[in-house]
């Protein structure tokens, strides 16, 4: 019997490219390539080299100029020389079908970009048949419009060259289908059938939702990656699948929590990201119905990221858009136990930074801004969840109570009756 050396699956190295514009400065765009060096690294690819170039606007022909074109030609050209081949271009923004095309033919590799990039991750994590359909339907919105590049054979007729002489096939004689119509057609009729597919799957969900009885909903949101399933695993005791990368979750898992004598209904929801691809939110709506048709949403922010700021901004946009934006809501910040600042010098007479603040002083001013409604925890090390869970019992309590005046669940606390006696 044969014996078979199994060596190590290489990682596809990645070329990351961004531009630096008006609306979008240098540091942002270094914020925004680190972000997509996440995302690749998510999708199990290896960052190798980034290439960023000043620009009034993409170029509509192939997005960055023939100079930058150039260069990274010739730096794909010489890794090659030196037997470290490049697999990927990525590019930070989403790319059309004529910038896909021209820049593959000039690169000659793989090209992707940030919203592939994203249905890639995606479909890598979906799981239920929720999930895997409402991915497939937007990676089929996102591929319709790209027909022409990624296919070699669309020039070939399908049919003959019409009657008398003709030479096409039996049955298939007369003025023909390209085979470009043929694919759109097909992918029409399959995003078709997976919109029934959704709609079939968004009435079982509206069904669920209606037999979860009287109890107060609330909804995790936040960017993606701020601990918002190791949350849910806090409060429920369950084992929502929690990881370090992007994207760990995206099937909404609904859990009963009780706080004291207060049962309620919590929702894990997908993350959101800058630059989310519209048809990932179109294809995801039975997810974000969840958000929807919650009583209260909960806004988990990571206080450890330096850009929580933007991430903040980018979500309360995205609810916004979600119709979401005047619910009642609980700012959540997490991984305290992270937060990292530097002390500014006595003597350095400059205007102090973001990175000098320390979490005491982010504490204060996030306090006086939002009251009551905003909290410090780290869900990791256990800090400050009385406080938290306090605080939730106080909001869904008051709630409840108006939601449901005769209400049959705020049974007593036999635990408190026994510490009385």
């Amino acid at each position: 019997m044969k014996e078979f050396i199994q060596s190590e699956a290489k990682a596809e190295t990645a070329v990351l490219v961004g531009l630096i514009t008006k609306q979008q400065n240098e540091r942002k765009t270094i914020e925004y390539l680190d972000e997509l060096e996440f995302l690749a690294e998510t999708a199990g690819a290896v960052t190798v080299k980034r290439f960023t170039q000043k620009m009034d606007g993409p170029s509509s022909v192939t997005y960055i100029g023939k100079g930058k074109l150039e260069e990274i030609k010739q730096y794909i050209i010489a890794e090659e020389d030196a037997e470290r081949e490049v697999g990927m271009v990525i590019f930070d923004d989403e790319l059309s079908a004529k910038q896909l095309r021209n820049i593959e033919a000039e690169l000659k590799v793989k090209i992707l970009d940030r919203t592939s990039l994203i249905l890639d991750i995606f479909a890598m994590r979906a799981q239920t048949a929720n999930a895997k359909t409402q991915v497939e339907l937007a990676q089929y919105r996102y591929m319709l419009p790209r027909l022409q590049r990624l296919w070699t054979h669309l020039e070939r007729q399908g049919g003959g060259s019409g009657g008398g002489g003709g030479k096409g096939s039996v049955g298939l004689r007369g003025p023909g289908e390209t085979q470009l119509e043929m694919d759109r057609r097909i992918i029409l009729n399959r995003m078709s059938l997976l919109k029934q597919r959704l709609a079939e799957i968004d009435k079982q969900k509206t069904t669920q939702r209606k037999n979860r009885g009287r109890m107060i909903r609330v909804a995790l949101v936040g960017y993606t990656n701020v601990g918002k399933s190791t949350l849910i695993n806090l409060l429920a005791k369950s084992d929502v699948f929690a990881e370090n990368k992007l994207f760990a979750t995206l099937d909404t898992t609904v859990r009963k929590v009780i706080i004291g004598n207060l049962p309620f209904l919590l929702a894990d929801t997908v993350g959101f990201i800058r630059k989310l691809p519209t048809d990932l939110v179109d294809s995801f709506k039975s997810t974000l119905d969840e958000v929807r048709e919650a009583d209260l949403l909960i806004h988990v922010v990571d206080v450890s990221h330096p850009d929580f700021a933007d991430q903040i901004a980018v979500v309360e946009k995205t609810l916004a858009d979600l119709g979401c934006a005047d619910k009642p809501s609980l700012m959540v910040f997490n991984k305290i136990d992270a937060y990292t600042w530097t002390e500014k010098d006595p003597d350095d007479l400059t205007p102090a930074t973001k990175e000098n603040i320390s979490l005491e002083q982010l504490k204060n001013t996030w306090m006086a801004k939002m009251g009551g409604d905003c909290i410090f925890i780290s869900a990791r090390e256990r800090e400050n969840i009385d406080d938290l869970k306090d605080l939730f019992y106080e909001r869904i309590k008051q709630m409840h109570t108006q939601k449901y005046p005769y209400n049959d669940f705020l049974f007593q606390n036999y635990e408190d009756m026994a510490m009385e006696e």
